[in-house]
């Protein structure tokens, strides 16, 4: 299965990568708990609070641009970023052999959240979080 989605972040494309590829910024808005060696080879733990896991390789990095990680279920995920007049064109694909369950919910409650504005340095989800997710559930 594979979900592509793509929006505009009112942030500056520096915000939004340090977003991703920070673990404090990442356990503001995706995961409990965050390890993230964001290099090529890199390799990521995300913890929730209701146990989950999940574990990747950073497959490429190009600074500011591209990261894509490979999960341990076999699935990846392509985030790509491009400055525009409005912020950042956040580009999403991610693809999996099968999404589990607990993901699925996880992101409808994600993109209930992501309702509210977004902000990258609160904790509401920005919308890229919510767009990845719930693409999944909808799947």
């Amino acid at each position: 299965m594979e979900v592509e989605r793509e929006i505009v972040v009112p942030e500056s494309p520096t915000e939004v990568w340090e977003a991703l590829t920070e673990p404090e910024r990442l356990e503001e808005w995706f995961a409990s708990e965050v390890e993230l060696d964001a290099r090529p080879g890199g390799e990521g733990v995300f913890r929730w609070g209701d146990g989950d896991e999940r574990r990747a390789v950073v497959r490429e990095l190009e600074e500011g641009e591209r990261l894509v990680l490979d999960w341990d279920d076999g699935g990846s995920v392509v985030v790509e970023l491009r400055p525009v007049v409005e912020g950042t064109r956040v580009h999403v694909v991610e693809s999996s052999p099968e999404f589990a369950l607990a993901l699925e919910l996880r992101a409808l409650a994600l993109a209930a959240s992501a309702a509210k504005p977004p902000t990258l340095g609160g904790k509401t989800a920005p919308p890229e979080a919510a767009l990845a997710c719930t693409a999944r559930a909808a799947a």
